[in-house]
C-alpha cells in the first residue's frame, strides 16, 4: 500500500508517518508541507492512499481531493483534522475517510483494514460492467440492471444526492460551481457555500465509485459536467418513443397507450425540490397533449366510454384542467347522461375557486347555462 502525506505541519507529518509504519508494512512514498507539490506527486506516481489534512493553507483539503479524485478516481482519501466542529458537522465522513488528531493506533487501523478490503474488490453494485442499467425517474429514483432493481444508493447527505439529481438533468452540460452554490446553499457566506460544494461532490464521487463506469463526474474551468454510459433514463425513452409515435392514429394508438403506461408518476415526484419544477412541468404538458390526443382519437371513433377514461386521468392528474372537464361534459351530454354533465361543472366551479379563486370560463360557463336551457328536466 502507497501512501502519500500532506500537512502543512512537519511535526503532523511525521507523527502519521511513525504510526503509520508502527501498525502495518505500509511504504510512505512521500510526504509534502505544500499541498501542490504533494497533488503533483500523486498525480505522477502509483498512490494507492492520501492523507490529507483539511486545513491547508490557501487551499481546501477537500477540494484538493476532488481535484485528486478527477484524474485518479481509484485514489483513497482520507482526511485528518484538528477537532473541528463545522468540519465535522460538514463533512459526515465515516471512519474509513475522516480522522481526528491527534490518530490513535486503533483507529488508524481500523481505516488501514477498510482501504484494504476497498482495495480488494471493485464491484459494479451487482451489475456487469458492460451490462446497462436503467434509471427510474418518474416519481421516485431507482435503478435497475437486468430488469432487477438494485439495493438503492445509500446518500450521505440529502445535498448531496439533490446536487447529484441536479447534475443528472443537466447531463453532458457545463454546471457552474456558482450557480449550484447559489442554488443549494444561498444561506451560506461564500467560502462556506463552496466548502459544502466541495465535500458534497466528495460524496457523489465516493457513493458513485462501483459504478465509476456509467457515471462520471468531471472538473471543468469553473464547474462540473456529469456524463453517463450505459444508462438508460426512463424519461429520456418514454418522451422520444412518444415523440416518434404523435400524432394519435389507428396504426398507433396500441403503442402510444403502452407508453402512456410507463408514465407512472411526475418526473422526480416525491422529491420537493424547486429546480425540478420546470422539467417536472414541460414532461407533464407533454403528456397532457399525448393523452388529449389519445381521447380525441377515441371520441373521433365514437368510442366514448376510452375517451371519457382518458380525460378522467387528465383531471386526476392536473385538477385545473379546464379543457378536459369541458371535453367530458360535451361526451356526457352527446350520451345523455346529464347528471354527469352537471357533477363535472360542479366539480371544475369548486377546483378552480379553491386553487386560484377564480370561475369556469366564460365559454364553458356560456355552454353549460345553453345546454341546461336547452335540457330542462
Amino acid at each position: 500500500m502507497k501512501v502519500v502525506l500532506i500537512d502543512d505541519e512537519l511535526l503532523a507529518l511525521s507523527y502519521l508517518e511513525h504510526q503509520l509504519q508502527d501498525i502495518a508494512d505500509i511504504d510512505v512514498a512521500a510526504k509534502f508541507v505544500d499541498p501542490e507539490k504533494g497533488t503533483a506527486y500523486i498525480l505522477d506516481h502509483d498512490v494507492d492512499v492520501a492523507f490529507l489534512d483539511i486545513h491547508l493553507p490557501e487551499v481546501n483539503g477537500v477540494e484538493l481531493a476532488e481535484r485528486l479524485l478527477e484524474r485518479k478516481p481509484k485514489l483513497n482519501v482520507v482526511f485528518c483534522t484538528a477537532y473541528d466542529e463545522y468540519a465535522i458537522k460538514a463533512f459526515e465522513l465515516n471512519a474509513l475517510d475522516y480522522l481526528m488528531k491527534p490518530v490513535g493506533k486503533e483507529r488508524l487501523a481500523v481505516t488501514l483494514q477498510r482501504i484494504q478490503e476497498r482495495l480488494g474488490g471493485d464491484a459494479d453494485s451487482g451489475a456487469s460492467a458492460t451490462a446497462p442499467l436503467r434509471m427510474k425517474l418518474f416519481q421516485q429514483v431507482l435503478i435497475e440492471a437486468d430488469g432487477k432493481p438494485l439495493a438503492p444508493i445509500r446518500w450521505r447527505t440529502a445535498k448531496a444526492q439533490e446536487l447529484f439529481l441536479y447534475l443528472l438533468q443537466h447531463r453532458g452540460q457545463l454546471v457552474r460551481k456558482s450557480a449550484l452554490v447559489e442554488l443549494l446553499w444561498p444561506e451560506y457566506e461564500p467560502n462556506k457555500a463552496f466548502s459544502q460544494l466541495y465535500t458534497a461532490v466528495y460524496h457523489i464521487r465516493k457513493t458513485l465509485e462501483p459504478m465509476n463506469t456509467r457515471f462520471h463526474l468531471s472538473n471543468a474551468t469553473e464547474g462540473y459536467i456529469l456524463d453517463v454510459d450505459h444508462v438508460r433514463l426512463d424519461v429520456e425513452e418514454w418522451e422520444q418513443r412518444l415523440q416518434t409515435l404523435l400524432p394519435v392514429d389507428d396504426r398507433t394508438i396500441e403503442e402510444i397507450e403502452q407508453v402512456m403506461a410507463a408514465y407512472t408518476g411526475d418526473y422526480l415526484q416525491d422529491y420537493e425540490y424547486v429546480w425540478a419544477e420546470s422539467e417536472r412541468f414541460r414532461l407533464k404538458l407533454l403528456w397532457v397533449r399525448a393523452m388529449t390526443e389519445s381521447a380525441e382519437w377515441y371520441a373521433s371513433c365514437r368510442n366514448y366510454m376510452k375517451a371519457i377514461e382518458k380525460y378522467f386521468e387528465i383531471c386526476n392528474r392536473q385538477p385545473l384542467a379546464e379543457e378536459a372537464r369541458f371535453a367530458l361534459m360535451k361526451l356526457y351530454a352527446a350520451t345523455n347522461n346529464h347528471l354527469s354533465v352537471h357533477r363535472q361543472y360542479r366539480e371544475l366551479t369548486t377546483v378552480l375557486l379553491e386553487e386560484v379563486g377564480e370561475r369556469p370560463s366564460p365559454y364553458i360557463t356560456e355552454w353549460y347555462l345553453q345546454w341546461k336551457m336547452e335540457n330542462k328536466e
